[in-house]
């Protein structure tokens, strides 16, 4: 008779597992969007975000998809709706004055919303699951 992971651990083990998982997969997409690379010669961190973005019309709207992405994780995850509120009002901002043509490209490297979200996610989890405190 064959065990799972589950099996031998409890359900929780393997539920646990599987959301510290997906917290990594959203932690890194938020870093791939906006820190992924550094200005050479400076503290300055930027990116797919800033890239994308430069595009005229249509780049916003594909990262501003991407950080809805992360956003709909969390509630997936079992944020509140008050944190998705200002998780979406993150990327509102970041959609809005990132559209503005250079100005908003700066606004992405500096506001960096992904990070933001991810931090306002991992701080909820930690408050109110215990078995994700030791998650950073």
């Amino acid at each position: 008779m064959a065990t799972t992971r589950a099996g031998n651990f409890g359900s929780g083990y393997a539920r646990s597992q599987s959301r510290v998982a997906r917290i990594a997969r959203l932690d890194a997409l938020a870093a791939l969007l906006d820190t992924a690379f550094i200005v050479p010669g400076t503290n300055i961190r930027f990116g797919f975000d800033a890239l994308i973005g430069l595009l005229p019309g249509i780049g916003d709207g594909i990262t501003t998809m991407m950080s809805l992405y992360i956003v709909y994780e969390a509630h997936q995850l079992g944020a509140p709706r008050h944190l998705i509120i200002r998780m979406l009002g993150n990327v509102a901002l970041d959609g809005v004055a990132g559209a503005v043509p250079l100005v908003g490209d700066a606004f992405d490297v500096f506001w960096r919303s992904n990070r933001r979200n991810m931090a306002l996610l991992r701080e909820h989890l930690a408050r109110h699951d215990d078995g994700m405190r030791t998650v950073n």
